[in-house]
């Protein structure tokens, strides 16, 4: 299972890249293959200012309707839109171009309730 060590992740399995005060978030290797075929990526927030857990979208598997949430508080600044045409750009390439979204931060102290790669291998077992 790939779970890359430079990025951050949540207990609900997205990872998060931290650039300055933005950060792009996806959903992990292993999220996407619990998941299976991603047939629809749902973001109607962007624009928005949302609070860490809040819902700031949904993914559509063939079996399965999947909440995200924000990983950070923050202005969501951008919106992958490419996953709109091909959302199993997710099943394909969870950590590269199947990324979601990117929040321009409001509280970088919260990058601290964030786990490691470490943490996460543990998490999923």
């Amino acid at each position: 299972m790939n779970i890359p060590e430079n990025l951050k992740y949540t207990k609900d399995h997205e990872w998060v890249s931290i650039e300055g005060d933005v950060a792009t978030v996806g959903v992990t290797d292993f999220a996407q293959g619990e998941l299976g075929d991603i047939v629809y990526v749902e973001v109607e927030t962007e624009g928005e200012s949302l609070d860490i857990e809040e819902v700031f979208g949904s993914i559509e598997a063939v079996k399965t309707v999947s909440d995200l949430f924000m990983p950070l508080s923050g202005e969501i600044i951008e919106f992958n839109e490419e996953l709109e045409a091909e959302p199993e750009t997710v099943n394909s390439d969870a950590y590269g171009k199947g990324w979601m979204i990117k929040i321009k931060m409001s509280d970088m102290s919260e990058v601290e309730s964030l786990i490691d790669a470490a943490a996460y291998k543990a998490l999923i077992g």
